[in-house]
């Protein structure tokens, strides 16, 4: 074998290695996920997801730029034996190896859960059921059934309450029971003893300070400085034995939350939330109750009002009053003004 063949072999392997080297580099390295470069891209694998499943989510999506590179890549590391359940973000310009390194380890990342401003359950149930694995159905069953609800101390229609409006990071496997018991841990970390103290001190239990805080804030839900006031006169009327006749409750019970005056016939209406007929507290709370609202109530305001409407110059806030000829007086003027308007109903 002469020497030049010898180096003329040498030359072409060392070209051939040259380039499988730089092409497995580039399986490695080289940006492979197209996703917008302002956010990124959720994968999701349910539970018993296969590897196929996988590659029809990301091809759905066209979030990978070469997909023969991102197979290839996929069984060396033995990818398809290793497919994990969870919610797997890939961001924008991520190689081939640290996507499919992630999905390999099981690294999920978790849902940044955020829910406030919601009034009824099944609002509650849509908003959280359709981010998580367990999906819409299952949320509604497990709020649906006493024996779910009685584990935390609750009822179906009181269950709401040990939801705390915030922003919580969940993984998105979390099935329905784990869920709950991670809201009822958010629920207790509130309820500490000096806040257990302060409900008792009022007379009221926390399911109570909830229903309670519910309805302050649909009486006050745009003016939060206002709502320790309300909480005030709540629980004067409470501590009297006398009727909340608190309007969001009919609203409520009429299940029609766009009435901007209530009428005579309507404070009639047969409902456990109608506070005009029935005295105490409704059986649930009306709304999703947050920490201003909660805290408004454990740090009421102490003054001698028992009556309120809203003001007649329609700034959100209300007239108080300690004498019912002088709330009859509030009320004219307010009443007038919503004449004025050509406001009837």
């Amino acid at each position: 074998m002469s020497r030049n063949f010898k180096i003329g072999v040498f030359i072409t392997l060392a070209i051939l290695t040259t380039t499988f080297t730089f092409y497995f580099w580039q399986i490695f390295k080289t940006p492979n996920i197209q996703v917008d470069k302002q956010t990124s891209f959720a994968l999701l694998i349910p539970e018993g997801g296969t590897y196929e499943q996988v590659l029809d989510s990301l091809n759905k999506h066209d979030v990978i730029t070469d997909q023969i590179s991102f197979r290839f890549l996929a069984k060396f590391l033995k990818y398809p034996e290793k497919v994990k359940a969870g919610r797997y973000v890939l961001k924008p310009n991520t190689s081939n190896y640290n996507a499919i390194k992630k999905l390999v380890s099981g690294s999920q990342d978790a849902v940044k859960l955020t829910f406030n401003n919601i009034r009824l359950k099944d609002d509650l149930i849509r908003r959280i059921g359709n981010k998580f694995e367990f999906g819409e159905d299952a949320f509604r069953k497990a709020l649906n059934d006493p024996e779910v609800c009685r584990k935390y101390g609750l009822d179906t229609l009181t269950i709401v309450s040990m939801f705390l409006p915030n922003t919580y990071e969940v993984f998105w496997t979390t099935g329905t029971e784990k869920f709950l018991d991670r809201m009822h841990s958010e629920y207790k970390k509130y309820w500490n003893e000096q806040r257990l103290a302060k409900a008792a001190a009022i007379g009221l239990t926390p399911v109570q300070v909830s229903v309670l805080a519910s309805i302050v804030e649909e009486e006050q839900a745009r003016k939060v400085d206002e709502r320790p006031k309300v909480a005030g006169l709540y629980i004067n009327r409470l501590h009297a034995g006398m009727p909340l006749q608190a309007d969001p409750t009919i609203k409520f019970a009429l299940q029609d939350f766009a009435i901007k005056r209530i009428l005579n016939d309507q404070l009639r209406i047969s409902s456990p939330y109608n506070t005009y007929v029935n005295t105490g507290l409704p059986p649930g709370p009306i709304r999703v109750a947050d920490f201003k609202s909660l805290d408004a109530v454990l740090d009421y305001e102490k003054h001698d009002y028992i009556y309120m409407c809203a003001k007649a110059d329609l700034s959100g806030y209300h007239a108080f009053a300690t004498n019912y000829a002088d709330h009859l007086n509030n009320a004219r003027m307010y009443q007038a003004e919503l004449n004025r308007l050509k406001i009837m109903k």
